[in-house]
């Protein structure tokens, strides 16, 4: 049994899937997968040096997010590009790991914590889509608090961002992490003992 995790920024996606493995379940992170695909020497961090140039390789071998990260900006086009380079390895090595699981732990659920996941089309990856959901106002106002952000930037990051209220629709399940810990443990729980897992 699997399940795709995603949510908005500053949502909680972390904190619930920490609470999921405490309870046994197996996760896939696919913002570590993506920075496993650019290791130095990868043959990915390799095309994307082809593309981009070697400026985006640092001395030690690595990848400059920074640099990349100044080269796409602002250019749909150019992000349009690094997406094709990334998305099918980082896709691709998801796949396996949720079939090793998969395979090796039959009776375990395998959670794949994706941030993008209904904006990169991955939602027919997964048996269902738990979003974890605070409502936009104090989306905001833990953004400004996590990152030190003004309120404008703050903004800024989240209508750029497919809003949390459209995520929650597309959800199968929905975590509200909007109260306090225990609550949301709380909601955890009760989703673990509805899916039969305790």
């Amino acid at each position: 049994m699997n399940i795709g995790l995603t949510g908005g920024i500053a949502c909680g996606k972390s904190t619930v899937s920490r609470m999921l493995v405490s309870r046994g379940a197996l996760l896939i992170d696919a913002d570590q997968i993506a920075r496993d695909v650019v290791e130095p020497g990868s043959p990915v961090l390799e095309q994307v040096a082809a593309h981009f140039g070697q400026a985006v390789i640092g001395p030690d071998g690595s990848l400059q997010r920074k640099k990349l990260g100044e080269i796409i900006f602002g250019s749909p086009e150019a992000r349009k590009q690094l997406d094709g380079l990334l998305h099918p390895p980082i896709r691709a090595k998801m796949r396996e790991q949720m079939t090793l699981y998969e395979r090796d732990f039959p009776t375990k659920l395998v959670v794949v914590d994706v941030p993008l996941l209904i904006e990169s089309n991955l939602v027919s990856m997964f048996e269902e889509i738990m979003v974890v959901y605070i409502p936009r106002h104090l989306q905001l106002e833990r953004l400004m608090q996590r990152d030190g952000l003004s309120a404008e930037n703050a903004q800024l990051r989240l209508d750029a961002q497919m809003s949390i209220e459209e995520k929650r629709k597309l959800a199968d399940i929905v975590i509200d992490n909007s109260g306090t810990l225990e609550e949301t443990n709380m909601r955890v729980e009760l989703f673990w003992v509805g899916k039969g897992l305790a």
